[in-house]
């Protein structure tokens, strides 16, 4: 019995062995494979924009020999410049096939990717990696060397116009627009974009530039801006000529490329000239750093037929002994001084012996200029002075409220009025001693004319403070709003709601701009003028830099000043607020 169970026992060992070695006989068995051996077509490449498309080199490598199915391979070629050990590599996987190829535009990519620079050649080192599907069994080829040389892959530049037409009058309207396709095909960084251009012909030795910025593709530009390119490639304004174009392209890594060049025939005009009047006045007077073109004020267009461009004025106010010169631009590249009325170009310093006012005018193309007092009065029917410019000054004077801006008041009757800088008219001579009047087909805010229609006439009798505006000097304009009252509001007032309009006390109007009041004030507090009883209306602030003293005239300013002081001590003061001479003073 012993015995049978003997037999029973080996021959269960027996089947158990032979179900094990069936079950091993059953696993996949993976074989270890062999490294591939990597040859390359060439071992020098240069290629060009002609070949992006096409392989410029190839790459095969023997059978690693994997117990698996060979479309399941994976093979990794990693590419570096030489020398490196593969530490900054570039990669491409294949499966399944024992080669691969580089395009022109593939390999163009990767040596720029490494800021290699166009037209020259660098050495690049070439491998394989491979392994299973699953990257077991990863072996690493032997490397080769190709030399190979980057192109400039360019930009396609195209003009939506070959001809254009540009006038003074439509310089912001759209004149032409460039397109481009895009540069470096396949580079993964930054690429800007530039647009040069040059007269034609110059093949551009010395371009002007445009800015455009990183991966943009096209640029529209107005007939101003097309003209601007017109008169620096030498053309000059109100003549025909032909500019050629065209797009730069740099990549972050310092790789430039130029597109095709394109040509446009311009129809140029005359553009503004600006001048402007740096000196020795200039830091003394808030008008910018002394003898700095860069700050210095600029003059009024005289925009009358024929004196565009040659005509040009400004009302400024000049200390004694004041020193300056005219500049075209904001250089000194082109300036103009002076003597006896004849302008000279690089000439001597112009100069005002008296502090004051001044109208400054220059014709650059007579070469003659004019200094003489600055100011503004009303004229006409509706004023006290009639039709009479004898009568206008000093009893109907604006204020001198800063550079090119006066503020005044007078009482109208229903007529018409003008506004004139003079106590004589106009003669017809366009001359820079001649007059200015201005007036307006237009309300209040309206642009002003030069020597042309009267304003609007008044239709309701009674006073009013009018503003001739011409800090903005490509829009020179007049304002104009009723001035029945002055009122005195702060904190700075016995009895009195502090800053509350409504309470606050109304001045008396004397006559000739000025205004007063008697009134108790606190010591050291705040105040300003309101030509109204609720905040919004004309107001006065201070613009003596914080005086406090009394008796002193304190210059005012109507907008963006600080709070006038009340004197140190409080008591009875009486106020003169004299808007012609644009000044306060307290007593």
């Amino acid at each position: 019995m012993k015995n049978i169970f003997k037999l029973l026992s080996l021959a269960g060992v027996a089947m158990l062995v032979i179900t094990a070695c069936q079950k091993k006989q059953e696993l996949t068995y993976y074989s270890e494979g062999t490294p591939v051996t990597l040859t390359a077509s060439t071992n020098g490449v240069v290629a060009s924009f002609g070949d992006s498309t096409s392989p410029v080199v190839d790459f095969n490598w023997t059978d690693p020999k994997y117990a698996t199915d060979s479309s399941s391979y994976k093979f990794i070629l990693e590419m570096d410049s030489a020398g490196r050990n593969f530490a900054k590599k570039t990669t491409k996987e294949i499966i399944g096939k024992l080669g691969t190829s580089l395009t022109g535009r593939e390999l163009n990519a990767i040596l720029l990717g490494y800021g290699f620079a166009p037209g020259t050649s660098h050495t690049m080192d070439f491998r394989v990696v491979s392994s299973y599907s699953n990257n077991n069994e990863r072996y690493i080829s032997n490397t080769v060397n190709v030399a190979a040389t980057p192109y400039r892959d360019s930009s396609i530049l195209t003009t939506a116009n070959t001809t254009v037409t540009c006038a003074l009058n439509t310089a912001s309207q759209s004149s032409n627009s460039f397109s481009w396709t895009a540069s470096f095909k396949g580079f993964s960084g930054a690429i800007t974009y530039t647009l040069q251009y040059d007269s034609a012909g110059k093949n551009f030795t010395t371009p002007m530039e445009i800015a455009i910025g990183n991966d943009l593709y096209s640029k529209a530009l107005n007939q101003g801006e097309m003209n601007e390119t017109a008169l620096s490639s030498g053309i000059a304004g109100g003549t025909t000529g032909k500019v050629e174009y065209r797009i730069k392209a740099a990549t972050a890594l310092g790789a430039v490329a130029y597109s095709n060049t394109v040509f446009v025939t311009i129809n140029s005009y005359i553009p503004l000239l600006r001048f402007y009047l740096p000196g020795g006045y200039q830091g003394a007077t808030g008008n910018g750093n002394d003898w700095d073109p860069g700050t210095a004020p600029e003059f009024i267009r005289d925009l009358r037929s024929g004196l565009l461009n040659n005509m040009y004025y400004l009302y400024i106010y000049l200390p004694a002994g004041a020193e300056f010169k005219v500049t075209q631009g904001r250089s000194w590249d082109v300036n103009y001084g002076g003597s006896a009325g004849t302008l000279s170009s690089g000439g001597a310093n112009l100069s005002v012996a008296n502090a004051g006012f001044y109208r400054i005018s220059i014709n650059r193309s007579t070469m003659q200029y004019d200094i003489r007092a600055g100011r503004m009065g009303f004229v006409g029917g509706a004023t006290g002075a009639g039709w009479n410019p004898p009568n206008v000054f000093p009893n109907y004077a604006l204020g001198a409220a800063a550079t090119n801006l006066f503020v005044g008041l007078t009482d109208f009757t229903t007529d018409a009025w003008k506004l004139i800088d003079s106590d004589t008219w106009n003669n017809g001579s366009n001359a820079v001693d001649e007059t200015r009047s201005y007036g307006s087909t237009g309300g209040s805010g309206s642009a002003m004319e030069i020597n042309g229609a009267n304003f609007p006439n008044i239709t309701t009798a009674g006073r009013y403070r009018v503003i001739w505006d011409g800090r903005n000097v490509d829009a020179i304009k007049y304002e104009m709003s009723p001035a029945t009252e002055m009122r005195v509001v702060g904190d700075g007032i016995q009895g009195v709601n502090a800053w509350d309009p409504g309470t606050s006390p109304q001045m008396n109007y004397l006559g000739n701009g000025q205004w007063q009041l008697t009134l108790d004030l606190v010591g050291g507090k705040d105040i300003k003028f309101l030509a109204g009883n609720a905040w919004g209306a004309f107001d006065y602030e201070d613009n003596s830099g914080g005086i406090t003293a009394t008796g002193v005239a304190r210059k005012i300013k109507w907008e963006g000043g600080d709070n006038f002081k009340t004197p140190a001590t409080s008591g009875t003061y009486t106020i003169l607020l004299d808007e012609n001479a644009q000044t306060v003073t307290i007593n």
